[in-house]
């Protein structure tokens, strides 16, 4: 295992701790973004593994805001970015289907009777379009800090790979490591 290989497993390994930490901190831990976060070393390459939404959850969305059928405001969540803001289109109401199932979160009636589910994913989904998905920075977050950690060490483990991958010749003598 090469010099830059080794140290990509440590960062992709510590990014992926702090990553769920920082998820767990903001209350998202037990969420599917957290149990498949995941990284691959590929030689001196690394790659992580994350859920199609997770940009959303870093960098938030911000909410159309408005005003309610009981004529109050929507309290918009704390988002940090202009990059992904709701503006005519809701967020498809079958995205939040898992998550209502691993959160036992079901519709009753007033009897206690089992409901369709569609209706509060409608609601949930309307819920989040006018209030946005707060700023977690989650992932950006570990991943600067990771990184910054590395210092000197990532060049250095550079300069190692390439000398191991060098091949030396001088006149008819051929040394290769």
């Amino acid at each position: 295992m090469g010099s830059v290989t080794k140290i990509f497993d440590t960062l992709g390994s510590n990014v992926v701790k702090q990553a769920r930490a920082n998820l767990k901190k903001k209350k998202k831990g037990d969420s599917n973004l957290s149990k498949n976060l995941s990284y691959k070393v590929k030689g001196s390459s690394i790659e992580f593994i994350l859920a199609d939404y997770w940009e959303y959850v870093d960098a938030g969305v911000k909410g159309k805001g408005g005003t309610k059928a009981d004529g109050k405001a929507w309290k918009l969540k704390k988002v940090t970015n202009n990059k992904f803001k709701y503006t005519d289109k809701k967020p498809p109401f079958m995205a939040f289907n898992g998550w209502t199932i691993r959160k036992g979160i079901a519709p009753r009636d007033a009897k206690g009777r089992l409901m369709k589910r569609k209706g509060l994913l409608y609601a949930i989904a309307n819920s989040v379009y006018h209030t946005g998905i707060e700023t977690t920075h989650f992932f950006t977050d570990a991943l600067d800090n990771e990184v910054l950690k590395l210092g000197d060490e990532i060049g250095e483990a550079f300069a190692l790979d390439l000398i191991d991958g060098m091949n030396i010749k001088s006149d008819n003598v051929t040394i290769t490591k």
